[in-house]
Formats: C-alpha cells, sequence, structure tokens
C-alpha cells in the first residue's frame, strides 16, 4: 500500500500578522520552525522515498525541519504548482483592515469561496487548475510505483489537493481549513483506491 503524507507549512511571519501571504515569499517565525519540529516528531518511524514542496521558503524550510528531525535524505522536488494560491492586490494587506475596508463578509468569500477571485489573483479552482494535474501527471505516479510521498505546502494548494483526493464538494471546502504543522495521511490500495485518511 502506497502512502502519502501532506503537511500545511508552519506559521509564517504574516501568518503571525494577519496578513494575506499568497505567493509572497515569507519565511517562518519560532512558533513556525516549532510547529515543523513537531510535525516531524509525529512522523518518526514513517519512511519516504521522496518529497515535494512549493517554490516558497517557508514550505521548503518546514520540510528541511522535518526531514531533518526524522533523520532522512530523501530527493526533494520544488515545483510552483504546489505554491499558495495568488491573493493578487490583497497580498501583504492586513486581513482585519481588510474586512473593515470592504467587509467581513467580501473578504470571507474572497478567502473561502470555490470559485470567486480576490482582485488580480487566483480562486481555489484556479489554484486546483495546476495543483490536480501535478498531482496526477507526477506525485501519483511515484505512489503507483508503491513509493511513500511527503508534500509540505501550503493551505490552498493543499486544500485543492484534499478535493480531489477525498471527493469534497466545492460548497464544502469553503469549511476546511488545515492546520498548519499537523500531518494527514492517506492510505492506498493497490489500485489507487484511498483506503484511509487521517490527521496524525
Amino acid at each position: 500500500m502506497a502512502l502519502l503524507i501532506f503537511v500545511r507549512h508552519g506559521q509564517s511571519l504574516y501568518n503571525f500578522e494577519n496578513r494575506f501571504t499568497g505567493t509572497l515569499d515569507i519565511g517562518l517565525t519560532p512558533l513556525g520552525r516549532q510547529e515543523a519540529k513537531s510535525a516531524g516528531a509525529k512522523l518518526r518511524g514513517y519512511v519516504f522515498d521522496i518529497a515535494y514542496t512549493s517554490m516558497l521558503v517557508r514550505a521548503w524550510e518546514s520540510l528541511d525541519i522535518i526531514l531533518h528531525e526524522i533523520h532522512l535524505k530523501i530527493p526533494i522536488v520544488k515545483n510552483s504548482a504546489l505554491n499558495e494560491r495568488m491573493y493578487g492586490s490583497l497580498q501583504g494587506l492586513n486581513k482585519a483592515e481588510t474586512a473593515q475596508k470592504y467587509g467581513v463578509e467580501q473578504v470571507e468569500i474572497w478567502r473561502r469561496s470555490f470559485d470567486i477571485r480576490p482582485p488580480d489573483g487566483e480562486s481555489l479552482a484556479d489554484t486546483g487548475k495546476r495543483v490536480i494535474p501535478y498531482y496526477e501527471n507526477v506525485i501519483a505516479a511515484q505512489l503507483k510505483m508503491g513509493k511513500n510521498v511527503l508534500i509540505v505546502a501550503h493551505g490552498n494548494s493543499l486544500r485543492a489537493l484534499m478535493m480531489h483526493l477525498e471527493n469534497i464538494s466545492p460548497q464544502d471546502i469553503c469549511a476546511v481549513n488545515i492546520p498548519t504543522g499537523v500531518p494527514r495521511i492517506y492510505h492506498f490500495d493497490a489500485d489507487m483506491k484511498l483506503s484511509g485518511v487521517k490527521y496524525l
């Protein structure tokens, strides 16, 4: 049985400051590094053959900490398909101040809806159009060979992947928030059918 585990990166500086981060390359806070270390501690005993991450420092720094914790040196593939979704002109803005300007309801729509884009940005549907083909064409090929795969990426790129893997509807995904630094494990049978999923 193939094993896929994904982890959302640890807290970034903009997470801490309650800002829209998107594709801005923002590093981890001390708490974020601790969250990545905790994820690694939970993954001790698991063996991975390959890891995938985005091009953004907060993701690959988290991956580096996790692999250090589990004392594992494996091939690492970085690809922009796994980047966080682009928040357009909202990137870098404080979420509370943005809600005051545009209204809480509008900001929540931009953040959580499936197919409504923030100004000049990507929707979750747009994000899925790059994440899911990359998963199907590259990552799933490793799983089909029986290899165990670790992905460290972002809240929205992983929400798009979760929708695909767990057959979550566009309506239901709006309520899903992936916690930072908590591994989510997927078990597949020999036919690549999902046989189990849970947070560690």
